[in-house]
This record gives C-alpha cells, structure tokens and sequence, in this order.
C-alpha cells in the first residue's frame, strides 16, 4: 500500500510539471519566434517483491523545432528566419541564439533586438551598425544589409546541432550546450525582411493536453485520497486488535 502512495505521487508530480510546459506555452501563444514547450518522462523500476515497480522519473525538457506561420509586417527591420537557423544576438552574459526576428536602430545606428535591446550580431559575433541619415536598409535572402546601394553588414545566421541541449533565456532565446556553426550556404537557410516567425504553440492542442493533465491530476489524487483512507483504516484495525 506504502508503494502505491509514492507510485501516485510521482505520478502527480510527473503531471505538476507538465502543466508548467503547457502554462508556458499558452503564455507565449503570440510571442514571436517562440517554440514550444515539450516534455518526456521515462520509468524508474524498483526492484521490488512480489513484482518491480514503476515510478515515473523527472521530465526531461524540449524545445518543438517545428517553424511558426510566417507574419507580414512591412517593417523594413523585421525579418523572418528560413531553415532550422537562429540569429545571434550579444546578452549580458554571452551570445544567445533567436528566431525572434524584430530588430530597431538606436539614434546611434546600433541594430538591436525589439524584445530586449540585445546587439545584433554578424557571422563573426560582432554588432552591427547601421548608418542613421542613409535611408531604410534592405536585406537580401542572405542577411546581407545594403543602404543607398553599399554594404553595410550582414545578420549572422548559425545551426544549432540536432543534439543540442537549449537552456532558455527569456521568451524566445536560447543558448546551446554546443558551439552552433555558421551559415555559409543558403540554399535552404536565410531571411525574408518585412516579415516575423510567430510563435509554434498550437493553442487547440495546448487546450487539450491542459484538460487532459487536469483530468489525470484529479483521478491520481482521489486515488492518493482513497489508498491513504484505507491505510488509516488498516492501522486503526491493528490498533483495536493489538
């Protein structure tokens, strides 16, 4: 009886944090360049008498590499990344990797991101400038930025190896476990100006996966409340016949 108490337990916390995924998720709903949330669980068996038991083990934490709906805005410093690639911007700390595409230029000709005002940087991890009097930049399908005509820089763009671990920074940043490699050809991979990446998260499915973890959360803890009654029961028994 003790060993389905802590069966149920693990069950409920395996369930607590997945509801933290999918409240993470429906935050972000309309956070450009957002992806999703995923979780896996796995089994922890015990090897128990009469037979092993399953315990569910902590959730490990994915991000959903599938692309958003791609956005018009006609503003000529949004871009909306091509292919599995991320843009580079400077943090506090050390680079952290976008697919938020919005970008504005400081008074200085600083382009910086729209969300948090992080330099953005170039293939070569330096910021890139912009020259303020020379009229709204163009950028070609290979982040290369022309104003009046003359190169002025180009948006780096990288890979991010399929087995990277992303640890989250913000809302839609992420930094890699691994060093993320440059984009040189772009035949699959570049940028589409005057447009942005919209969030992944399905919200039918993210509804569905909450009712769902809701549902499970209850029956787990009428069982919890039911197994703890029977093993009060049971003590109180001993106890009379003692």
């Amino acid at each position: 009886m003790k060993v389905g108490l802590h069966v149920a337990i693990s069950g409920q916390l395996a369930l607590y944090q997945q509801l933290e995924s999918v409240a993470q998720n429906v935050a972000n709903i309309t956070t450009p360049g957002y992806r999703a949330d995923g979780s896996r669980f796995s089994a922890l068996v015990a090897q128990q008498r009469p037979a092993p038991v399953s315990y569910v083990s902590g959730r490990e934490t994915y991000i959903v590499t599938e692309p958003g709906a791609i956005k018009a805005t006609g503003n000529p410093l949004d871009v909306a990344l091509r292919g599995d690639v991320w843009m580079a911007l400077q943090g506090p700390n050390g680079i952290v990797y976008t697919r938020d595409g919005r970008m504005r230029m400081l008074p200085d000709g600083r382009l910086v991101s729209s969300a948090n005002g992080w330099p953005v940087l170039d293939v070569g991890g330096a910021p890139i400038a912009l020259k303020p009097k020379a009229g709204p930049p163009q950028i070609a399908a290979d982040g290369m930025i022309t104003q009046n005509g003359r190169q002025i820089g180009a948006i780096g763009l990288f890979r991010i190896p399929e087995d990277a671990k992303l640890t989250r920074v913000g809302n839609s940043g992420v930094i890699p476990d691994t060093e993320p490699e440059p984009v040189v050809r772009f035949v699959d991979a570049g940028v589409i100006q005057g447009f942005i990446e919209e969030s992944n998260v399905n919200g039918a499915i993210e509804m569905v996966r909450l009712i769902e973890v809701t549902n499970a959360f209850r029956r787990l803890s009428s069982a919890l409340g039911a197994a703890e009654e029977s093993m009060l029961a049971a003590i109180r028994t001993l106890g009379e016949t003692g």
